[in-house]
């Protein structure tokens, strides 16, 4: 994971500044700009980002049906 701003930073810096959130995880999918993502969070909760998309990917395959 690259450190520093990318070229979707500040896109979540506006969803985590409007949500009023502690952290941001955003993925953005063939964009303008491409595919990319960026995380805005503190040392602790970036800790938990593989874990939360796991958990995410888990979901997702359950509510269409997968394993």
């Amino acid at each position: 994971m690259p450190l520093g701003p990318g070229k979707y930073d500040q896109l979540a810096t506006q969803a985590r500044t409007d949500a009023k959130a502690r952290g941001v995880v955003l993925i953005v999918v063939e964009g303008e700009y491409g595919s990319g993502f960026s995380v805005q969070a503190d040392t602790r909760l970036t800790m938990q980002v593989p874990e939360l998309l796991r958990f995410m990917a888990k979901q997702i395959e359950t509510d269409l049906g997968g394993p």
